[in-house]
């Protein structure tokens, strides 16, 4: 492999088949709910879930079906529970122990995935989320999506860099967790040093893995009446290839590259089509083999390999 994939970690850590079940515990977000503010991220479609019905569903059923459903299709043996939908750590405390504690009731889960915002990491929050790294891997992953406020704002993700820094900083106090950050290439306002950039600051805050999306468009989302309105160009699929060996290339060699495309169904896309879901494992055939042409790896061009721990 010329970069360290999930599935290559996983099957490292737990020599075993093991996929993720992702799961909708209800949730919103403070940028949803008026606390920050309303309608979201300007790229936001029902927190990246694209099935509304699974909120009709309880935790335990959801986790219930997905292993059932991964089982079937996939033939694996154990699992990761990605709590996906929304920002899963934005209730009190004990509401987040009682949907979390789900996961318990279930032999073949050994592991647990929440995805976050930044600045809705509480210690109190973090310190229950550390006391399930005695019986799980752990990780948080939160959307930083890019270190550059322009962006941010842009985006209306209504917090800083800052805020991720700090979440970054408090969470490695508890040393079993592991931290994913998302991070999207392609935002109008930056060229391509300052998504490099982007690799090079996750390079130095030592994150340990990374999600990399290509902007896309979907209907229904604040992004698609920007894109109606000023048609601000996207990346083109060979780009997107080139930039993403880049963007690897400057990231350490321990970080775990948990994605290298995004991809959202047909139905819902509008731009760019090589982001739909039949397109994603041509795209990641299409980076792999330009690594390979071009006889590059993972951390060929990092400059912080010194702080590989």
């Amino acid at each position: 492999m010329r970069y360290f994939s999930f599935s290559e970690y996983l099957r490292k850590t737990f020599n075993a088949k093991v996929y993720r079940v992702t799961v909708d515990a209800g949730f919103t977000c403070p940028n949803r709910d008026g606390t920050k503010g309303t309608g979201g991220c300007i790229y936001c479609y029902a927190g990246s879930e694209y099935n509304p019905d699974k909120r009709l569903l309880s935790v335990e059923e959801q986790i219930a079906k997905g292993i059932e459903r991964v089982k079937r299709r996939y033939g694996a043996e154990k699992f990761l529970v990605y709590f996906q939908a929304f920002t899963n750590t934005y209730a009190p405390v004990e509401k987040l122990k009682e949907i979390y504690d789900t996961v318990r009731k279930f032999s073949e889960v050994v592991g647990i995935i929440i995805g976050t915002r930044p600045d809705c990491v509480p210690d109190e929050v973090l310190e229950l989320i550390n006391s399930y790294t005695e019986d799980y891997q752990v990780w948080i992953e939160y959307g930083l999506e890019s270190p550059h406020f322009k962006s941010l704002r842009w985006m209306n993700r209504r917090h800083g860099v800052s805020d991720f820094i700090d979440a970054v900083l408090r969470t490695r106090r508890f040393e079993k967790i592991k931290i994913c950050a998302h991070v999207i290439l392609g935002i109008p306002l930056e060229d391509e040093e300052d998504m490099l950039e982007t690799a090079d600051f996750l390079s130095a805050i030592r994150v340990d893995g990374v999600k990399i999306h290509p902007l896309h468009v979907i209907k229904n989302t604040k992004l698609a009446e920007i894109y109606e309105r000023e048609k601000f160009s996207l990346l083109e699929l060979n780009s997107y290839v080139n930039l993403a060996v880049r963007f690897i290339e400057r990231l350490r060699p321990d970080i775990v590259v948990q994605r290298v495309t995004g991809e959202a169904p047909e139905d819902l896309l509008i731009a760019p089509e090589w982001c739909s879901h039949r397109e994603k494992n041509r795209v990641i055939n299409l980076i792999r083999k330009r690594m390979e042409e071009l006889d590059t790896y993972q951390g060929a061009k990092c400059r912080f390999l010194s702080m590989v721990r």
